[in-house]
């Protein structure tokens, strides 16, 4: 029986984070948070793209085109939702979850989904490096472990 985990170890190659600037206050700390992440774990800089798009919902056709392009190991998507008066945030949650996973399984690149969806501004300052932790941080260690990961299942199979 075969078991693949993550190892310490980072695959070789780019990482493109993608950043929306709507509520940049919270992306911004996002961003700090992948960056941390990356450098304690010997991600050298001049490896990582960071792009920026004008909303959340943004994030998907951004990262349909760097999955295309084949230049990348993964991409980390970053974008805060904050809930309103309408619906429309249900329609841009839903839609940018939904999308970033086909995306994922379409092109077989690890996307991972650090956009964060609250009730109120102070709920997404909490998970932007406040008492909830970094989600950004949280979206840059799933990125690397699961290029991992994916990485060993492709050298299995050659």
């Amino acid at each position: 029986m075969n078991e693949y985990r993550p190892h310490a170890r980072i695959v070789d190659g780019r990482f493109a984070v993608l950043v929306s600037r709507y509520n940049e206050v919270v992306t911004l700390r996002l961003l700090d948070g992948v960056r941390l992440c990356f450098k304690e774990r010997g991600v050298p800089s001049d490896l990582v793209d960071i792009i920026w798009v004008p909303g959340t919902f943004e994030l998907v056709g951004a990262a349909a085109v760097i999955a295309e392009a084949r230049r990348h190991v993964a991409i980390i998507a970053i974008g805060a939702v904050i809930r309103g008066e309408t619906p429309h945030f249900d329609f841009i949650s839903h839609a940018t979850a939904n999308g970033l996973a086909q995306v994922s399984v379409l092109h077989r690149l690890p996307v991972a989904f650090g956009v964060l969806t609250t009730e109120d501004l102070a709920q997404a300052i909490s998970r932007a490096g406040g008492s909830m932790g970094n989600k950004g941080y949280d979206a840059g260690l799933a990125a690397l472990e699961l290029a991992d990961v994916m990485d060993q299942i492709k050298g299995a199979a050659d």
